[in-house]
């Protein structure tokens, strides 16, 4: 898999994209992540991308010419998938969508900044908007990079052992179960008897019937989806 990814500010994708599984990842060769700083395609020698908004108001909007170049620039090598823009007003991004999106072969995200970027990108380039939360970031950097990891996990070979993506809270619409691992017995406070047992069976019926409680207690909503 491919991601591009389109901001003005590059250096805040670059930790969260060069460490930990997204590092392995895209060292096994099994995805390629490239961040474009969207200057590159500045509409003068001052590198300006953005511009007051018609009507007045506060807050820059990005503009149409440097984001459509760099789209008709990037498109040319290869087909997306999606046009992906992290927009507050997009989507709710879930655990669904990651699976989604985990079986393309090319994606490309916009980040937006300042007040935004101008509608017409919006109506002619952008196939997805999403958000990951109701609240307003700074700049979709940090959303982009969310989508990264969540997407980037589940591509085959990337974890160790792919049955854990499988068992991860949101699959299935259930919460995961409480985990335990050493000492059995930590201030008085014991691993339940059950994860014990050496009997798989058992202990997946412990696991799915805890998770479902979970669920009911802390996202009853997902039960009824």
């Amino acid at each position: 898999m491919r991601i591009d990814i389109i901001t003005v500010i590059p250096e805040l994708l670059e930790s969260p994209l060069n460490h930990s599984i997204m590092k392995r990842a895209q060292a096994k060769g099994l995805l390629e992540v490239h961040v474009h700083h969207l200057r590159q395609w500045a509409v003068n020698e001052y590198g300006q991308v953005d511009d007051y908004q018609y009507g007045g108001g506060a807050g820059m909007v990005m503009m149409c010419e440097p984001l459509a170049n760099a789209i008709d620039s990037l498109s040319r090598d290869r087909k997306y998938d999606a046009i992906i823009y992290m927009t507050p007003d997009g989507k709710r991004f879930e655990q669904k969508t990651a699976n989604t999106l985990s079986l393309y072969e090319n994606l490309l995200i916009i980040c937006g900044h300042y007040k935004g970027i101008d509608q017409r990108i919006r109506d002619h380039y952008v196939t997805m908007e999403i958000s990951i939360g109701d609240y307003v970031l700074s700049g979709g950097e940090l959303a982009a990079a969310v989508v990264v990891d969540a997407v980037g996990r589940l591509i085959p070979g990337v974890l160790n052992d792919e049955t854990s993506a499988l068992t991860d809270s949101f699959q299935d619409n259930l919460l995961a179960p409480p985990v335990y691992t050493r000492p059995v017995d930590f201030r008085g406070w014991k691993v339940p008897d059950i994860l014990l047992c050496g009997d798989p069976k058992k202990v997946e019926e412990w696991r799915y019937n805890e998770a479902v409680k979970r669920t009911e207690e802390r996202r009853p909503d997902l039960l009824e989806m």
